[in-house]
């Protein structure tokens, strides 16, 4: 088909030239005196992504999904209590994870369209008198229902339970993209891959550990570690320190980083999230004012700025409409995972996009949802959209200019 493709799954996100062009270098030698000059100043700046000074950073050829990994054992040992609320498909594949390495994962069940609950976690810590959960998972972005919970809540919930819990956070669809502040928010291990805000493709899988994150690593040997060789965080201690890596690093990887990571300081973190919330609420005023139809998130405090799950009416189905989306106008958007399968579609609008993109997709899901029968009415959609962005598009600007 002639024409670009529109890529608005919530990740991989689109690549800015800038990056691919830093991705092009010719192999070289990672363990070479000048290597360091790449890697030390990545470490410190994706410190600054994390938004903390005491935890560290490490940087796995891996996804998400090896963060998770990396994070659980290299601080829990085989049979470890854990709290996981689950509300969506990647908290359950966590939850999952997590049992497959032998954790004993206490599962807080909540409807999917909202997350998790501070008030539920505070009360399971303040019931566990004898201590045994030892680490809290949430899932700052749930991407499959289009949720964002609230990261500091959780935290002070920890703390009024007065319970020492560990709080692991994915930021996967987050980190990047919407506010994330380890260190002012407590979180002791954070999780994130390179193909979301980061704008690389899949192939990273980054990972942030407190102080006292790492202490836990160590008091766990005495008990019975977690098995890890690949994903041990020793080994990379070790060589990270000097600048290099245990095995051989991904260098396109590592240079794309670079560039990605300049590029979101150039436009500024506050200005990168209030950029996201900007484009989700032409997004939001699309389905909800345009097209009449209702969100996964339950409500407006869930509501996420990187993806937005559009529920479908009952009796038809989400997937149709990704399927004519993809086959006659270009464009992909995210399925329904999980209990909402085939219920919804997803739009994502992380990473590197502006109004016009995201009018794109809105346009394409439209059409789409007309071809396969879904009565919305023409043009509802776009022309919502495009009075939000109207509206607001001033104000963005000057806060983006300041």
């Amino acid at each position: 088909m002639a024409g670009r493709h529109f890529l608005h799954v919530p990740g991989p996100t689109n690549i800015p030239d800038r990056v691919l062009a830093a991705m092009h270098r010719p192999s070289e030698d990672h363990r070479s005196p000048i290597f360091p000059e790449l890697t030390k100043p990545i470490f410190a700046a994706a410190k600054k992504l994390f938004k903390t000074e005491a935890g560290q950073v490490f940087l796995f050829p891996a996804t998400g999904t090896g963060s998770w990994e990396a994070v659980l054992t290299n601080t829990l040992a085989a049979g470890d209590r854990v709290l996981a609320p689950r509300y969506g498909q990647f908290s359950h594949l966590w939850i999952e994870l997590a049992r497959k390495h032998g954790l004993d994962v206490v599962v807080q069940e909540e409807p999917w369209g909202t997350g998790a609950s501070p008030e539920h976690i505070h009360d399971a810590l303040r019931a566990d008198t004898g201590h045994a959960i030892r680490a809290v998972l949430v899932v700052h972005n749930e991407t499959a229902t289009g949720v964002t919970s609230d990261v500091a809540a959780v935290r002070r919930a920890i703390d009024a339970a007065g319970h020492p819990a560990l709080l692991f956070v994915d930021g996967v669809s987050a980190i990047g993209s919407i506010d994330f502040r380890m260190d002012e928010w407590g979180v002791d291990g954070a999780i994130t891959g390179s193909q979301k805000g980061l704008m690389m493709p899949a192939g990273l899988g980054i990972c942030c550990l407190s102080p006292k994150a790492l202490e836990a690593g160590q008091a766990a040997k005495s008990r019975n570690p977690l098995r890890r060789a690949f994903f041990d965080i020793e080994d990379m201690q070790r060589s990270n320190k000097d600048g290099y890596f245990p095995y051989t690093p991904s260098l396109p990887m590592l240079y794309g980083m670079r560039e990605a990571l300049a590029i979101l300081f150039e436009e500024g973190l506050e200005n990168v999230f209030a950029r996201h919330r900007y484009l989700a609420g032409g997004v939001r005023a699309a389905v909800l004012e345009g097209w009449k139809l209702p969100l996964c998130a339950k409500e407006p405090k869930w509501y996420s700025d990187t993806v937005s799950a559009v529920m479908v009416p009952a009796g038809t189905n989400g997937a149709a409409v990704i399927s004519r989306a993809f086959s006659r106008y270009n464009l992909s958007l995210g399925s329904g995972l999980g209990e909402v399968a085939g219920k919804l579609f997803r739009i994502g609008h992380l990473g590197d996009l502006n109004e016009l993109m995201c009018l794109a997709a809105v346009a394409g899901a439209e059409m789409a949802m007309l071809d396969v029968g879904i009565r919305v009415e023409p043009g509802s959609g776009v022309r919502a959209a495009e009075s939000f962005y109207r509206a607001q598009g001033e104000a963005a600007a000057k806060l983006v200019a300041e």
